[in-house]
C-alpha cells in the first residue's frame, strides 16, 4: 500500500580559511562521486516498449555469496496495463539469463535480445487497467558499471557486494522496468546469504531465518521508490542503531558499517539524530518514519541516497547531511527532468547550511555564505536551470557552482524575500502536496507553492535568478540631508545580458561616527531607486550586503558629497526644548558666533557651538542667530 506519510538535515565546522579549504575539498568529493554515478544515465534512453505498464509491487528473492560475483533469484512482479497489451518488457542485461518466468504458476514464454530486453509472451491479453503478476527467475554475473550497479569486492581483506544502480544500472542486475517516471508503490526484499554475514536493504526488516548454514534476511519497503534507488549489501556489517524521539513514535538510525571502521563510525554517526530533529523542525516528519533511515557503508568514494538507508563511503558530516537531506529532495520528491535537478541538489546543499546554521550557529553560517557567493560569482555566466543542450553533459548537470551553490543560495535568497514563515510553510505545502509527494516534481510546482502561501508574484525572481544567468553589482550613493536622515541611491550593473534587472531585497548596514549601527533592507525594484531612511546618529559608511545574504560582486558604497553639502541647511532644533539647542550646519561652514536673546532684544547668551545648553533659562519666547562664515540665521524658539 502506498504511505503518504509526512518528512524530513547538514556540513562542517570551520571558519575563514580553513572553513573555505575543508568546504571545498569535501563539497567537492560529493559533487564528483554523484556526477559519476549519473555519467551512464546520458547516454541511456527510457525504454519505450515498457511505457505501456505501471509497476505497482515487487517481491525479490535472492541469493548472494559476497565472496562471489553472481546473483540468482526470482524477482516477482505485479504491474497494470495502461493499455490493451499481449507481452510484457523488462529491461535486463543480456549478460543476465533467465531460465523461467511464470504468471499465477503458468510458465510463460519468453525471449531474451541484444536490446538488454527481456519479452515475456503473457497467457492471454492483459486489458486496460487490468493487472497481473509475473514471476522471473534468472542469475548471472552483473556487469560492473566501473563504480557500482553491482560490485564484488573486498575490504579488510572480507568480501562484499553492493549496489549502486542510479538511474540506470538496475538492469544490469535484475529485470526492471527503469524510466524516471514510475515508482513502484511496495517491495518485499529477501536475501539469502552465508549466515556469517550481514544483509541490508531498502525498508524495514521483519526477520531473519536460518537454514542449513544460510540466512534469509527480509526487508519490507512500503514507500512508493524509483527502480533506481532499490539497493542491497552483504557483507561482515557490524550493527548498531541511534534512536530519533520524533514526538513519541520513536524510529531507529541503523548503522552498518565495516568491523574495522566501527569505532570511528561510532564517534561520527551519532550527529545524525541531531540532523534528522532539525530537518523535521524545519519541513515535516522524516518521510520514511514507519520503517527507518540508516547508513550502509560500501566501497566507494561519495554517497547514493536509496530510500531509507544510505549507502555511505565513509561518514564525514557534511556526507551525512547530504544523503539525509535528499531523502526529502530526491527520494520522497524527485526532479522530473535533468533541468531541474537544483530541486535534488540545490535543496540537499541548503539544507546543509540549514544544518549549519543550527549547529554551528550565524558566524559559521556567514562564513559559508561568503564562500559559495564567491564561488557563484567566480564566472559571470551560468544559470541555475539547465538548457536542452545542458541535459546531455554530466559535468553541467552536476556543476557544483551552478546546481548545487547558486541553486542553494537562491534558496537562502527566496527565504530573505519572503521571510522564515511563509518561505518554511511554502516548502511544507509542496512537501505535502499529495500530486508530488514521493513522485516527481519540476520548478514551476515549486513556484506555485511558494507564491500561494506568501501571495506574492515570484516570476521575476525565479526568472531572475533561476532560468537566467549572472549577477548584479551594486552601486550605492548616500549622503545625509539632516541628523536624523539618510538618503541613499542605487544603481545596478549586471553580469549577463540575460538579465535586464536584478530584482531583491538588498541588505545594507548603515555604520555611525561612534560605531552605532542600523541594518535595513531596501527593496530593490529599479535602477536609480532612491530611499530615505530615518536614523538618529551621524553616518559614517555603509556596507552593502556585509552578512551575504545576496549573490553579487564588485558593490561599491559611496558619499556623494555633491548633495551632501547642497541640500543640507542651516538650522535649529529641538524647537520648543527644554535644556538644549543642535544646530545643523553643512559641513563645509564653520560657526562664528551663536547669539541668544530675551523677547526684550537683550543678549543673554554667547557661544561658538553647535551645542547649546539653555536649561538655565527661563520658560518663555527667546532669539537666536548663528552666523558662519557663509551665512546667517535669525530664528525665534520656545523654551518649555
Amino acid at each position: 500500500m502506498k504511505r503518504m506519510k509526512n518528512i524530513f538535515y547538514l556540513l562542517l565546522f570551520f571558519t575563514g580559511i580553513c572553513f573555505s579549504q575543508t568546504d571545498n575539498h569535501s563539497f567537492d568529493k560529493i559533487i564528483e562521486a554523484e556526477a559519476k554515478s549519473a555519467s551512464k544515465k546520458l547516454l541511456f534512453k527510457a525504454n519505450q516498449h515498457t511505457a505501456n505498464y505501471d509497476i505497482t509491487y515487487h517481491r525479490f528473492d535472492w541469493n548472494i555469496d559476497p565472496s562471489v560475483a553472481f546473483i540468482s533469484g526470482t524477482v516477482t512482479t505485479t504491474f497494470t496495463a495502461k493499455e490493451d497489451m499481449s507481452n510484457v518488457v523488462f529491461d535486463l542485461d543480456d549478460a543476465m539469463t533467465v531460465s523461467s518466468v511464470t504468471q499465477n504458476s503458468t510458465p510463460l514464454g519468453f525471449t531474451q535480445n541484444n536490446s538488454d530486453e527481456l519479452v515475456i509472451t503473457l497467457s492471454g491479453t492483459l486489458l486496460q487497467g487490468q493487472s497481473t503478476t509475473v514471476a522471473i527467475t534468472y542469475s548471472g554475473n552483473p556487469v560492473s558499471s566501473g563504480f557500482g550497479s553491482f560490485e564484488q569486492t573486498t575490504h579488510n581483506d572480507s568480501p562484499i557486494i553492493w549496489t549502486l544502480s542510479e538511474p540506470y544500472g538496475a538492469m544490469a542486475w535484475w529485470p526492471c522496468k527503469q524510466d524516471l517516471t514510475d515508482k513502484i508503490n511496495e517491495i518485499d526484499v529477501y536475501i539469502t546469504a552465508p549466515q556469517q554475514y550481514v544483509a541490508v536493504s531498502n525498508g524495514l526488516e521483519q526477520s531473519q531465518t536460518t537454514n542449513g548454514g544460510f540466512k534469509t534476511t527480509h526487508f519490507k519497503h512500503q514507500y512508493p521508490i524509483p527502480a533506481y534507488l532499490i539497493a542491497i549489501a552483504v557483507t561482515n556489517y557490524e550493527v548498531y542503531s541511534h534512536t530519533v524521539a520524533n514526538n513519541g513514535n520513536p524510529f531507529e538510525i541503523v548503522n552498518y558499517v565495516y568491523p574495522e571502521n566501527l569505532t570511528t563510525a561510532q564517534n561520527s554517526t551519532g550527529i545524525t539524530v541531531n540532523i534528522m530533529n532539525i530537518f523535521s523542525t524545519l519541513f515535516e516528519e522524516y518521510p520514511y518514519a514507519e520503517e527507518k533511515y540508516g547508513h550502509a557503508q560500501f566501497g566507494w568514494g561519495g554517497g547514493m541516497e536509496h530510500t531509507t538507508v544510505s549507502f555511505m563511503g565513509g561518514f564525514s558530516r557534511d556526507l551525512i547531511a547530504h544523503e539525509l537531506a535528499h531523502q526529502w529532495f530526491g527520494d520522497k520528491i524527485t526532479c522530473g527532468s535533468w533541468k531541474d535537478i537544483w530541486l535534488n541538489e540545490g535543496f540537499a546543499t541548503y539544507l546543509n547550511l540549514l544544518a549549519i546554521e543550527n549547529l554551528d550557529g550565524e558566524n559559521t553560517f556567514k562564513a559559508y555564505r561568503q564562500s559559495y557567493v564567491n564561488n557563484i560569482t567566480s564566472e559571470v555566466d551560468g544559470a541555475v536551470y539547465l538548457s536542452d543542450l545542458d541535459t546531455t553533459n554530466v559535468g553541467r548537470i552536476f556543476n557544483g557552482r551552478l546546481s548545487y551553490r547558486k541553486g542553494s543560495m537562491v534558496l537562502h535568497m527566496l527565504r530573505k524575500k519572503l521571510g522564515d514563515a511563509q518561505f518554511f510553510s511554502g516548502l511544507q505545502n509542496y512537501l505535502a502536496d499529495p500530486n508530488l509527494a514521493f513522485g516527481y516534481a519540476k520548478t514551476p510546482d515549486l513556484i506555485n507553492h511558494m507564491e500561494a502561501v506568501s501571495g506574492s508574484d515570484l516570476t521575476e525572481f525565479f526568472n531572475d535568478w533561476i532560468y537566467n544567468q549572472g549577477y548584479p553589482s551594486y552601486n550605492l550613493s548616500w549622503y545625509q540631508p539632516s541628523t536624523n536622515q539618510v538618503k541613499i541611491t542605487i544603481t545596478q550593473t549586471q553580469s549577463h545580458s540575460s538579465v535586464s534587472f536584478f530584482e531583491a531585497p538588498l541588505p545594507v548596514r548603515i555604520i555611525g561616527t561612534n560605531n552605532e549601527m542600523l541594518d535595513v533592507i531596501l527593496d530593490n525594484t529599479f535602477n536609480g531607486e532612491e530611499f530615505t531612511e530615518d536614523i538618529s546618529f551621524t553616518v559614517a559608511d555603509i556596507q552593502i550586503d556585509p552578512d551575504f545574504h545576496i549573490i553579487s560582486k564588485n558593490n561599491n558604497a559611496t558619499l556623494n558629497i555633491d548633495n551632501q553639502f547642497s541640500e543640507i541647511e542651516l538650522s535649529v532644533y529641538p524647537n520648543p526644548t527644554s535644556n538644549d539647542l543642535n544646530i545643523n550646519k553643512p559641513p563645509t561652514e564653520n560657526i562664528k558666533n551663536v547669539l541668544i536673546y530675551n523677547s526684550l532684544g537683550q543678549l543673554i547668551k554667547k557661544d561658538q557651538s553647535d551645542y547649546i545648553t539653555v536649561s538655565e533659562l527661563t520658560p518663555g519666547l527667546y532669539y537666536i542667530k548663528v552666523i558662519t562664515d557663509k551665512q546667517t540665521l535669525n530664528q525665534s524658539f520656545l523654551k518649555k
